[in-house]
C-alpha cells in the first residue's frame, strides 16, 4: 500500500500517515497568511469579513481559539466533546500584536502535531482525526478566513495551490476535479462558485482518518 501524496515544493510529498511534511505545510501557511494580513494592518478591521457575521478583528479571535483549540483536542484527546481551554486574542491590542498571536497559535498545533504519536486520535464534529488532519484543519482555517478577510479589506490574495492540494486530499476527498486547488478548497468551504457548480451554502470537512489508496 502506497499512501497518496500532494507535493509541497518546500516540503517534498505530503503523505497522510507523516506529520513532518504537514508541520512544514502549517509554517508556509503562517507565514503566507500572517504576511498578507500584515499588509492591510492599517484598514479598517471592524467592516465585516466577506460573507460573514464577524468583524474582520472578530475572525482573528476565532482563529486564535480554532488553531489553539485543535492543540488542545490533540493533547487531551477526548472521545466525544471540545477541550474546556479557549484561547482570546488581547481585544485592546493593535492588530499586528494580534497576528503575533496567531502566529503562536499556529506554533502551538504545529509543535502537538510534530510532537502525536501517528495512532493517535482526537474527537471533532467533523470525524474524529490524527495529527495530520488536525494540520490541515488548521491551514484550512488560516487560508480561508485569510480570504475572507483579504476580501473585506481590498486586499488581493487566494489561497496558494500547493497548500490547498495538501488540505484537499486530506479533508476534502469527494472535492470535484478539473479546477485549479484554489479555487477549488474556496468552492469546498462555500466562499466562490465554480463554473457549473454554485456556491455551496452548506458544508463541511471529513477529518476522518482514510485508508492509503492502493
Amino acid at each position: 500500500m502506497t499512501p497518496t501524496t500532494t507535493t509541497h515544493p518546500a516540503s517534498g510529498p505530503v503523505t497522510a500517515s507523516t506529520a513532518a511534511p504537514w508541520t512544514d505545510l502549517l509554517a508556509a501557511a503562517t507565514d503566507d497568511c500572517l504576511g498578507v494580513l500584515l499588509e492591510g494592518a492599517d484598514r479598517d478591521w471592524s467592516r465585516p469579513a466577506h460573507a460573514l457575521d464577524w468583524s474582520c478583528r472578530e475572525v482573528l479571535d476565532h482563529l486564535a481559539l480554532g488553531l489553539t483549540g485543535y492543540a488542545g483536542l490533540l493533547v487531551a484527546r477526548p472521545d466525544d466533546r471540545y477541550i474546556t481551554l479557549f484561547a482570546s486574542l488581547d481585544p485592546r491590542a493593535p492588530v499586528p500584536a494580534c497576528l503575533e498571536g496567531l502566529r503562536i497559535a499556529a506554533s502551538l498545533l504545529a509543535s502537538t502535531v510534530r510532537d502525536t504519536p501517528a495512532e493517535a486520535r482526537a474527537w471533532h464534529p467533523w470525524g474524529h482525526s490524527d495529527a495530520t488532519g488536525f494540520a490541515a484543519m488548521g491551514i484550512t482555517e488560516l487560508a480561508v478566513h485569510t480570504h475572507d478577510i483579504a476580501r473585506a479589506l481590498g486586499l488581493s490574495w487566494a489561497p496558494p495551490d500547493d497548500l490547498a492540494s495538501g488540505v484537499l486530499a486530506r479533508l476534502f476527498p469527494d472535492a470535484p476535479s478539473g479546477h485549479g486547488p484554489s479555487d477549488t478548497l474556496l468552492w469546498c468551504t462555500g466562499r466562490v462558485p465554480l463554473p457549473g457548480l454554485p456556491r455551496r451554502t452548506d458544508w463541511q470537512w471529513d477529518g476522518t482518518v482514510h485508508s492509503p489508496a492502493p
